[in-house]
């Protein structure tokens, strides 16, 4: 089910700032921090310029925010290198999202930056 006008909305301005801070803006040519919003779900992903042609950017995957439109909780996921999707099972679902985003900023486990 989509998220609400109102909830895309907040995660917008949650994830913007987010991305923002994220990479310091002299640096925005270089790497970015994305996300999007589709259905019921948020993905972050980093984007750099190519290499061998720095006019096209490609993108990794970095974190999956899933909500359960039944308990209104949201999930957290984590890509492998094969772009395959994992539940995170360090931090339960929450119905708060900033603290499933927090849990990425601070990525205790590595597995989100490295």
């Amino acid at each position: 089910m989509p998220l609400s006008e109102f909830e895309q909305k907040r995660i917008d301005r949650l994830f913007s700032t987010f991305c923002q801070e994220r990479v310091p803006a002299q640096y925005h040519d270089q790497i970015r921090i994305e996300f999007r919003i589709k259905g019921d779900e948020v993905t972050l992903f980093e984007s750099r310029p190519h290499y061998q042609d720095q006019s096209t950017w490609f993108s990794t995957s970095i974190a999956r925010f899933k909500k359960d439109s039944k308990t209104e909780a949201w999930q957290l996921f984590y890509a492998d290198r094969n772009n395959k999707w994992h539940p995170y099972r360090d931090c339960p679902a929450n119905r708060d999202i900033e603290k499933l985003l927090t849990e990425v900023k601070n990525d205790p486990t590595g597995i989100f930056w490295g």
